[in-house]
């Protein structure tokens, strides 16, 4: 879903070239990612990409695109022969978000490494107490909170656990993600200290008809 040469392509080339297991080896991933994502121009790059679409692929990133309560996560890239897919997030202005995704306690599925490519956040990262009963979280604990700028780049791996809980309107950020490590992610709200467990929905396709 990219265009060969392209700023994305470019990335792509050097992801699908190497001689390792991406996922064994994130660290590598991030410092190639970091490199890439201090060129100059990247947002002009990937705004002459988007408008480069031909028909046909602009309609596949919008197929498997989707909005969260907090942003627009727009899919750019995933190829099922790729161990990795790309992603540009739009984050909604902040009177809009609604509790329960990027502000809460929470990790992911896959690795992943971002830059700001517009506007700002607050990044927190947490431990998190995992239940041994339920694999749920008990509680959490703030170990870090920076204010992230523009340019600002930084990667997660799946068993790190993370909250955005502000936004300034107009962020967008651009995101290179592993395929996944762990069949679910979790989530903890600091406020009501309720967790959950987030399983994607195409995992439970095949237990579908069972519950009809």
């Amino acid at each position: 879903m990219v265009i060969n040469g392209s700023v994305l392509g470019e990335l792509a080339e050097q992801l699908r070239g190497a001689d390792f297991d991406l996922l064994s080896r994130w660290d590598q991933v991030d410092r190639w990612f970091e490199t890439w994502s201090t060129r100059p121009n990247l947002r002009t790059d990937l705004r002459a990409h988007l408008l480069a679409l031909p028909t046909r692929q602009a309609d596949a990133v919008i197929r498997q695109s989707r909005e969260t309560t907090t942003h627009f996560a727009w899919c750019l890239r995933d190829r099922p022969d790729e161990p990795f897919t790309f992603w540009l997030h739009e984050y909604k202005e902040q009177r809009d978000w609604r509790a329960g995704y990027a502000d809460s306690v929470h990790n992911h599925r896959y690795h992943f490494c971002t830059t700001i490519l517009k506007g700002a956040y607050l990044h927190e990262r947490y431990t998190a107490a995992i239940k041994p009963d339920n694999g749920l979280i008990s509680a959490t604990e703030l170990l870090t909170a920076t204010e992230c700028p523009e340019g600002a780049a930084g990667s997660l791996l799946a068993s790190d656990f993370h909250r955005i809980p502000r936004a300034t309107n107009g962020t967008m950020t651009f995101l290179v993600k592993s395929r996944q490590v762990t069949p679910w992610s979790l989530s903890y709200d600091p406020v009501t200290q309720e967790s959950h467990r987030h399983v994607p929905v195409e995992s439970r396709l095949s237990h579908l008809a069972d519950r009809l």
